[in-house]
């Protein structure tokens, strides 16, 4: 047995143990339910009565000084685009065929609905995440669960593990994944050796991570916009190919999201587990992820990045996750059944579909660019969000170093190794990480109405772009970045 086998088999043997499915599985969609209905009803519904203010501020400011390396922060639009980069991965593809597969075209439902309820679980955590982010000496700045919870609530220890969590999920498992599903969807497509893609995958994504956060946050915006098009584009092309089956479908999908129907043998609970596992992977509302990156973003107001970011989970979900689903369900027809063979983790399946329903065989080819571009603005992400949380443990010049070797050797080794088990340990740790960010934001959530009453008053007052002081909170320990007294970046809007 090799040294990756019996890993494989130890890890297995783990996860069994841990039984994610009956224990852990029902916790954690639970704990998602409750916290994102709380939260909906507590903002007023902010993912839908503000739902034009968000896409303005998504979209408004996309001309920025930032993008000249004039300034040492991160704008508001780049930081959009990197959080996109993260929830826009793998997960749209591969993560969407896998839920289709294990729990039936009803997951597609179940998704959606923990979708609505994360956009405003995502407000919350991103406008905390930038109330109580951080600035370093080079002028970063700096946040997420890990920087709210010692800050917000004074556990320096507490925040050290969820900081450690976020290392081992985001750049090192969650990269695995992306980077497996590359070498696999371009092994499928080409036929060119392991190696060969391993070597340029890996290249790619050293050039990239040494240049540090700004290019990252550059190539994030240059990569999600393009990517993210040019598979809708396909998507729309294809739905209206197949338009006349379309009512056919979503009654297939409500009727399967209840139990109306079997699927594969699975009861309602399957349905909605896989629904909401894999909607959780691909739009990360709620596990703490994205705080991460948005709270790098440099602007007036809190609220704003809670906003946008809960626009994004619409984004990712409601959009991209829901044209992936629509393509493999009205393009495979009848015979959607007869490609569960392909597993859980194999963007093949939608490679397959597409090649012997519509695109013939320029379909595999196709499909893998646009996992490329899908998978490393994924990466990207995942770098930053783990460099964020390296600089939160250790202020040592060296451990960056480090990291960046760490995760670059990750990624060659994730090419060249099947990585199933990878998946299962992904969503473990995405789990628990929700579980300790949501118990979190459940004591500091209060600081987010806050802010959002403020933000809402200066609308009302006429104000275009409200300005945040932290003394409108009823606590203000633990803020150290606000009020900003920098100048204001004059071509910001």
């Amino acid at each position: 047995m090799s040294v990756f086998d019996a890993i494989n088999s130890a890890a297995g043997e783990f996860l069994t143990l841990i039984n994610m499915d009956q224990t852990f599985w029902p916790i954690v969609i639970v704990v998602l339910f409750c916290v994102g209905l709380y939260f909906t009803i507590r903002t007023g519904g902010v993912q839908f009565t503000m739902l034009k203010e968000s896409c303005r501020q998504a979209f408004g400011s996309i001309k920025l000084s930032d993008v000249t390396g004039k300034s040492k922060s991160v704008s508001s639009f780049q930081a959009f685009a990197v959080s996109m980069g993260a929830r826009v991965g793998i997960g749209n593809i591969a993560g969407v065929a896998a839920a289709l597969v294990l729990g039936g075209p009803g997951a597609v439902f179940w998704m959606w609905l923990f979708a609505i309820l994360g956009a405003a679980t995502s407000f919350v955590e991103c406008t905390v995440g930038q109330i109580y982010k951080e600035k370093d000496a080079g002028g970063h700045f700096n946040g997420g669960p890990a920087y709210y919870i010692k800050n917000a609530l004074g556990s320096k220890d507490i925040a050290c593990v969820v900081a450690l969590l976020v290392i081992i999920a985001y750049p090192f498992l969650f990269t695995g994944m992306q980077a497996s599903t590359i070498t696999s969807a371009f092994t499928s497509a080409t036929g060119l050796d392991q190696w060969i893609i391993a070597v340029v995958v890996t290249l790619i994504t050293a050039a990239i991570i040494f240049g540090g956060i700004h290019r990252v946050a550059k190539v994030s915006s240059a990569l999600v916009p393009f990517m993210a098009v040019l598979y809708l584009v396909l998507a729309a092309v294809l739905i209206l190919l197949n338009i006349t089956k379309v009512p056919e479908m979503f009654v297939t999908i409500f009727s399967y999201a209840f139990g109306l129907q079997a699927f594969a043998g699975g009861a309602i609970g399957t349905v909605i587990m896989q629904g909401v596992r894999r909607g959780m992977f691909s739009n990360e509302a709620g596990i703490g992820s994205i705080p991460n990156v948005v709270s790098s973003a440099k602007i007036k107001h809190p609220v704003k990045q809670g906003l946008i970011q809960s626009l994004g989970v619409y984004v990712d979900t409601l959009i991209v996750c829901s044209a992936t689903a629509f393509v493999i369900l009205l393009c495979a027809g009848d015979s959607f059944i007869s490609y569960m063979e392909y597993g859980t983790t194999k963007a093949v399946l939608v490679q397959d579909i597409l090649a012997t329903t519509f695109l013939g065989g320029i379909a595999p080819m196709l499909i893998a660019v646009i996992i490329l571009f899908f998978a490393f603005s994924s990466m990207i992400s995942y770098y930053f969000m783990g460099e964020t949380n390296t600089r939160f443990l250790t202020k040592n010049k060296h451990a960056l170093t480090v990291f960046r070797v760490l995760v670059v050797l990750l990624v060659l080794i994730a090419c060249l190794i099947s990585i199933d088990t990878v998946w299962d340990l992904g969503d473990l740790f995405m789990g628990i990480m929700a579980l300790f960010n949501l118990s979190a934001l459940i004591f500091i959530c209060k600081y987010a109405f806050e802010a959002l009453k403020d933000y809402k008053k200066q609308r009302a007052a006429g104000i275009e772009e409200p300005i945040f002081d932290p003394s409108i909170l009823s606590n203000t320990t633990g803020i150290t970045c606000w009020p900003d007294n920098e100048p204001e970046q004059k071509d910001e809007k």
